[in-house]
């Protein structure tokens, strides 16, 4: 940029370049330089940039109604959309409605309030507690970070937190014995949210906040078999909700519309959504209730007490089912299976045998490399290196825009690159992807001058 910016920036000392355009997978800035963006933003961008349908609904619906406050009306395209999202669902969810919101933040407070709510509405007033697992990663206001176990996020905001429990996320790649199996670890991860619940004492607890695959702050953590279903019977036997967080994993981004369908036995209470939804067109988040739920409120009270001002914008939903109708007619679910198969035997063959990667993992079109400096005992890099940043940096040197985090293991150390391509990116983009990511990944290691 040549004139000094009046953006309050995430980072005030970085320039940023300025994006002008964007098609398919491809993003341009203002200098004409093009990027590849291999992970969607931050897994947002399902559908990749300038499709012309989702743009034709935002602009149809612009020329009808722009805004109308959910407080006085509601709208064609939020009630087609809610229509949609319960009919696309799972029957085994008993998912009735949806309550919208403009993003994953706001969805993962709505669902902790409407949690509680339901608690009050039934006459069990005691339960005041959420437990959640440590390192994941909820959103940024202060209800959802305060549910997110992230050291680093969380640090100087924790005086104004409310007080949550914590368990171990599933993270067989540092946390499971090697005399275990995966399932043996699965049942040791439900047997220690057992012990939380009873330790808080079981009448006092709301819900268990998850991520069914973790997402920013771990990079792609998947479940071991059985885990997820091991802790919804705990759930089930102390009458805790089940909250599961697929703001970055879901709607398709994992190889299912819903990451949890790939989980036998597991169905939850209540479920976040929001980046995949609307793909970036508009801001836009969701939370499916089921109708356990939504009965306890509409039977006592009849009123959530809560709400938000651009709830159900009629633009944002529009732009929300456009995306949603092109994803199920064209099949793109079935073409992240198999382009996540591609991408992940490409990252395979590439980093397996790496000096410095030690771990490859996520599925669909949402995976992972989580880097170590040595291999045989897991040590992460001296968090002083910054690796995380230098490779964003190689990376967007060589026109990939790729999501490199730190902090992978315990919020502090570690590093990892997560990696969340649109739905339709080709084989031979895939291919560009990994290519120039291991050129951003060496020329990253070698300026540590390790």
């Amino acid at each position: 940029m040549s004139h000094e910016s009046h953006i309050f920036h995430r980072h005030l000392r970085q320039n940023y370049p300025v994006a002008v355009s964007g098609k398919g997978v491809y993003i341009r800035d203002a200098s004409g330089k093009e990027y590849i963006d291999a992970s969607g933003g931050a897994a947002v961008s399902c559908l990749g940039h300038g499709h012309p349908e989702v743009i034709a609904a935002i602009r149809a619906q612009l020329d009808k109604l722009e805004y109308a406050h959910t407080s006085f009306f509601t709208s064609e395209p939020a009630e087609e959309l809610a229509r949609f999202l319960i009919e696309q669902s799972p029957s085994a969810a008993e998912f009735s409605h949806v309550y919208f919101a403009s993003g994953g933040s706001e969805a993962v407070e709505t669902a902790l309030k409407m949690a509680r709510q339901y608690f009050l509405e039934i006459g069990q007033a005691g339960r005041t507690k959420f437990i959640s697992r440590r390192q994941s990663y909820h959103g940024n206001t202060l209800g959802a970070l305060a549910v997110g176990g992230n050291l680093a996020r969380r640090a100087q905001f924790e005086p104004l937190l409310i007080d949550v429990s914590y368990v171990s996320p599933c993270y067989a790649y540092r946390d499971k014995l090697p005399s275990e199996s995966d399932v043996e670890y699965g049942v040791r991860l439900a047997a220690e949210l057992e012990a939380a619940i009873l330790q808080e004492e079981p009448d006092s607890v709301i819900a268990f906040v998850a991520e069914t695959v973790g997402g920013a702050t771990a990079g792609a953590l998947t479940p071991v078999p059985g885990y997820l279903a091991g802790i919804r019977k705990v759930c089930d036997r102390y009458g805790v909700l089940l909250i599961l967080d697929e703001v970055m994993c879901g709607m398709g981004r994992t190889g299912s519309l819903h990451a949890w369908e790939q989980e036998e036995g597991v169905t939850p209470d209540i479920q976040t959504i929001a980046k995949g939804l609307g793909g970036g067109y508009q801001p836009v988040g969701a939370v499916l209730a089921n109708r356990r739920v939504v009965d306890a409120v509409k039977t006592g009270s009849g009123f959530l007490q809560h709400g938000f001002t651009y709830l159900g914008h009629p633009a944002a939903c529009a732009a929300a089912l456009a995306v949603q109708q092109v994803i199920a007619r064209d099949n793109l679910i079935d073409q992240v299976r198999s382009r996540g198969h591609f991408l992940e035997q490409l990252l395979v063959d590439r980093f397996q045998r790496h000096p410095f990667v030690g771990d490859i993992r996520g599925r669909g079109l949402f995976l992972c490399l989580e880097l170590v400096r040595d291999r045989q005992d897991k040590t992460p890099f001296d968090p002083q290196l910054a690796l995380n940043a230098r490779i964003k940096r190689e990376a967007m040197a060589r026109g990939l825009a790729c999501y490199p985090s730190g902090g992978t293991v315990d919020g502090r150390v570690g590093d990892h690159v997560l990696l969340a391509p649109p739905f339709i990116s080709s084989e031979d983009e895939l291919t560009l992807i990994v290519d120039r990511l291991n050129d951003a990944i060496g020329a990253a290691i070698k300026s540590c001058d390790l």
